[in-house]
């Protein structure tokens, strides 16, 4: 550790601040829909989330090594670069944030590291072959993996459930729901943890702090964990309301589907080292909880706003990255100088966070968004429920006219004879 220096602490202390934002922004991905469904109070939903991402840190280390050993290459690469790649990926996480889209936390990382690299070392540092293998393909198989899984299993919770007593069902998918949330924050802490610790491993190599193809140390490993930890306890409420109810309403059974899904996709992800979404992973199960459900709507305008955060993260983040790279390349000053600029960012995102507070308060409080055309058909030829006036419709029985008092006097009885 002699080898320790400044430029060195600060990359190892903004890597963390990166692996906090990581950890409010990806809540959702655990526990929105056990929020949204009611299953669990929000705050004791993401106390629960955040102890399950602090254990699952220590379950392995395989995708660590993919990000500290496979994507870049480690000769050609400054404590500076990896300075410049997490600047790049807090900040898209932070405006993704603001406006309350789920993106990947995992590709902003990648998109800075891979643009900060670029710019130092050249396209040749980048392994063009682990990026298509262990990053992009599972970029785009995850959500479809996992969406149809969901759809599959949210079908068969359905007809398993039919001579069921309803209130009883529910009851039962909701403590299965609180079971499998519990895995996806295990999973989330197993895979997006070690994406931390991967790049802090790399800049420890950079610096020379660590030999070449080291593991993570220990310390980086908890450090990593505590802060993933932290931000998750905090709670990312913006993204947690889109993910909970933006994009469909869900029941429990829905829920459970959806999350048991997403947390088989993810654990096997982390076991074979793929550097995998969490982001898309749990959100194409919920899409596919929604579509499996009968009846069930998914709101394709906030679906399509998310996939285009997701095609601009990578190049988002790698666009910041090189940016970042190029003005710390100019020296000490140029380091200075693009740490006041992410402080200064920060600061102005979340002040402008402060305008509209989301919170564990009022975290479901919202209509969702106007029914697209399809929803709109749909309701124009369901018959209203019996007893119901549809808006705009007049009645064409009128109901019976009441009594009224007579305005002339009563006439008197007859005598009585």
């Amino acid at each position: 550790m002699e080898n320790f220096s400044l430029i060195l602490a600060i990359v190892v202390v903004t890597a963390l601040a990166f692996d906090f934002t990581n950890g409010f922004h990806d809540t959702a991905n655990a526990m929105a829909t056990t929020i949204s469904t009611g299953a669990l109070k929000p705050k004791v939903a993401v106390a629960m989330s955040a102890v399950l991402n602090l254990v699952g840190a220590f379950l392995s280390v395989e995708v660590a090594n993919t990000i500290s050993k496979g994507l870049v290459d480690e000769s050609g690469i400054r404590p500076e670069v990896i300075f410049a790649a997490l600047v790049g990926a807090i900040l898209w996480n932070l405006l993704t944030w603001l406006v309350g889209l789920p993106s990947s936390s995992s590709h902003a990382l990648m998109g800075g590291l891979i643009g900060a690299t670029i710019a130092s070392a050249g396209m040749g540092a980048v392994h063009g072959d682990v990026l298509v293998t262990k990053v992009l393909i599972p970029a785009i198989a995850a959500p479809i993996v996992a969406g149809l899984a969901a759809m599959l299993a949210t079908r068969l919770s359905y007809s398993l459930g039919k001579k069921a007593d309803g209130k009883a069902a529910a009851k039962g998918f909701r403590t299965g729901q609180i079971a499998s949330a519990g895995l996806v924050s295990l999973a989330h802490g197993t895979n997006d943890a070690q994406k931390t610790m991967g790049i802090i491993t790399l800049a420890l190599v950079a610096g020379g702090a660590v030999a070449p193809d080291s593991d993570p140390p220990t310390w980086v490993i908890l450090s990593a964990g505590l802060a993933i930890a932290l931000g998750t306890y905090l709670g990312g409420w913006r993204i947690i309301r889109t993910m909970g109810k933006g994009l469909t309403d869900l029941q429990p059974q829905q829920g459970f589907a959806a999350q048991t899904s997403a947390a088989t996709v993810i654990l096997a992800s982390s076991h074979l080292g793929f550097s995998l979404s969490t982001t898309h992973s749990v959100s194409g199960s919920v899409m596919g909880a929604g579509i499996g459900r009968k009846g069930g709507v998914v709101r394709w305008s906030t679906a399509t706003r998310m996939f285009v955060a997701w095609g601009l993260t990578l190049p988002a983040a790698a666009l910041v990255g090189a940016l970042a790279e190029s003005v710390t390349d100019l020296g000490d000053w140029g380091t200075g100088v693009v740490l006041v600029f992410l402080i200064a960012s920060s600061a102005a995102i979340w002040k402008i966070s402060r305008r509209e507070v989301v919170d564990a308060s009022n975290v479901n409080d919202t209509d969702g968004e106007p029914a697209g055309v399809v929803t709109t058909a749909i309701a124009a030829v369901t018959p209203p429920p019996a007893g119901t006036v549809t808006d705009g419709l007049t009645a064409t029985i009128p109901a019976p006219a009441a009594a009224t008092a007579s305005t002339e006097p009563a006439a008197p009885p007859a005598a009585a004879v």
